[in-house]
């Protein structure tokens, strides 16, 4: 049981941190600017248009590598939130909680509008609904994911 609230307690330290930093802070323009010289997969990227808060993100509208990154932020944000879940989910069941599933995934979505709202409180950021969108898709993948994993895992069993 502590095992799982420190887990917790570390994930949402890691997701505070995170979102106070600057843009600036954060980007990894140079890094891809350096690890991805030769622009991989350009030409297979440079027809993805992504509708995101208003307006489409591509490689056109971007550039390669500011677009790299923002799938970079995307996924990012898709499989946190997700493992964020999971830990929830884990702690839930050990707390013996009903529907512990159900109850990660408002956990998320709660966390992921926190998050989002500090994030327009901090210079040079945006908090925009469509990331929490994309927190709880993530949220519910992993729990989906989960959820058949330990099912599979009793069927397997019991033919055992």
């Amino acid at each position: 049981m502590k095992k799982a609230i420190i887990l917790t307690v570390v994930a949402l330290i890691i997701v505070i941190y995170a979102s106070t930093m600057t843009y600036e802070q954060q980007t990894v323009i140079p890094e891809l600017r350096v690890l991805l010289k030769d622009k991989p997969l350009e030409g297979a990227l440079s027809t993805l248009e992504i509708p995101y808060w208003g307006t489409i993100i591509s490689i056109e509208s971007r550039g390669y590598f500011y677009f790299i990154e923002f799938l970079i932020r995307k996924a990012t944000h898709f499989i946190g939130y997700g493992i964020l879940a999971v830990i929830f989910y884990f702690l839930y069941l050990k707390l013996k909680w009903r529907f512990p599933s159900i109850v990660a995934f408002v956990t998320i979505f709660i966390i992921a509008c926190l998050d989002e709202y500090r994030q327009s409180r901090i210079p040079g950021r945006t908090g925009i609904f469509d990331d929490v969108l994309i927190d709880v898709a993530g949220a519910l993948f992993f729990l989906l994911f989960v959820k058949v994993m330990i099912t599979l895992k009793r069927i397997v069993t019991k033919k055992s």
